[in-house]
């Protein structure tokens, strides 16, 4: 169910929030179709392919569960089989709610090709993984790729290598990101999306790390096409990501303020909107008369001045006014006719 270029595409992260559970992940699907995304999207890994048995645990998940298990037992606990995904892919489906998963080793890629996504998603972990890039290129489909911990010359190569092997320029999509959960308000440097935009790809957008709604709809307001926003049934489950993710009721507020905000972008051309055609006569001024004028007086800077309503001659017309003789008598307060 690929989105109209003109929508701004809302990703509700699902990842690994269900812990391994199916049940779990089958609720997650019904919360984000509920709360009015366009995608739910699902990380999808063999753990022995993506993290060797030395990889330490990154700072923020040793601070939400601990430093008993590795890295790799972490993920072996929190990751579904391979053979979840099509029974979700087909939920999706069934539910209204387009289904994405992101692949983080070869084998996922395989895996998911199956099943039709309308898009690919790249993590910001891949984007220096040239094996990986290349097997996603050459599907030659469209591509949301997150761009956290990336130099701008970094992903400037990740793009031309995507390009070089079978992906067109427009079909890409870069989201900004900053890759520490939750994100700092200081790190979170929105107007980097404006830097992305300069590699000319298909778009821009922006996915989100930080605490509350308010950043991604400060995106939104910026110009993202693309924004993905981790969420949980329960803040307080155990896992890496729950803490830093919304609850159902938040991404469905996420979700309403960011198509208020695509309401309110409107097309940038400077016009007069619809709903205020009516309050020009009333906000308005006329040239009227300062005092009462008799016919054949001439009119001057002491007899006419301007008021509101906006029915009559206009200001701007003043000096075009001044020296006409009047053709009627004009008592005080009416508008002048020439």
């Amino acid at each position: 169910m690929e989105k109209t270029k003109d929508k701004i595409i809302i990703i509700a992260e699902a990842g690994v929030n269900h812990n391994a559970s199916m049940e779990m992940a089958r609720r997650m699907v019904y919360e984000a179709a509920k709360a009015g995304a366009d995608y739910v999207k699902f990380q999808t890994a063999v753990p022995e392919l993506v993290i060797s048995s030395i990889a330490p645990k990154a700072e923020y998940q040793k601070e939400t569960t601990g430093n008993a298990e590795s890295q790799l037992e972490m993920c072996k606990a929190i990751h579904l089989p391979l053979s979840a995904y099509s029974e979700l892919a087909s939920l999706c489906e069934e539910v209204g709610i387009g289904f994405m998963s992101t692949p983080f080793d070869l084998v996922s890629i395989d895996t998911l090709d199956a099943l039709n996504m309308d898009y690919w998603k790249i993590p910001s972990g891949e984007i220096t993984n040239l094996p990986y890039l290349r097997k996603i290129a050459k599907k030659g489909d469209k591509i949301i790729m997150s761009t956290g911990m990336s130099t701008i010359s970094e992903v400037s190569e990740a793009v031309d290598i995507l390009v070089e092997n079978g992906t067109a320029r427009k079909d890409i999509y870069l989201l900004h990101c900053t890759t520490q959960y939750p994100t700092p308000m200081s790190d979170v440097n929105l107007l980097a999306m404006k830097a992305l935009e300069k590699l000319n790809v298909g778009g821009v957008g922006y996915s989100d790390h930080t605490l509350g709604i308010e950043v991604p709809i400060a995106a939104a307001a910026l110009g993202a096409r693309v924004i993905e926003k981790h969420f949980t049934l329960d803040k307080t489950l155990p896992g890496p990501d729950h803490r830093a993710s919304l609850d159902p009721s938040e991404l469905a507020a996420m979700v309403k303020a960011i198509r208020s905000i695509e309401q309110a972008l409107g097309s940038g051309e400077k016009a007069v909107a619809k709903s205020e055609k009516s309050n020009i006569e009333v906000a308005r001024k006329s040239i009227v008369a300062a005092r009462d004028i008799k016919k054949g007086e001439i009119f001057t800077e002491e007899n006419i001045t301007v008021k509101r309503p906006g029915n009559g001659i206009s200001p701007m017309r003043w000096d075009s006014i001044i020296g006409k003789v009047a053709i009627n008598d004009f008592p005080y307060d009416t508008l002048i006719e020439v």
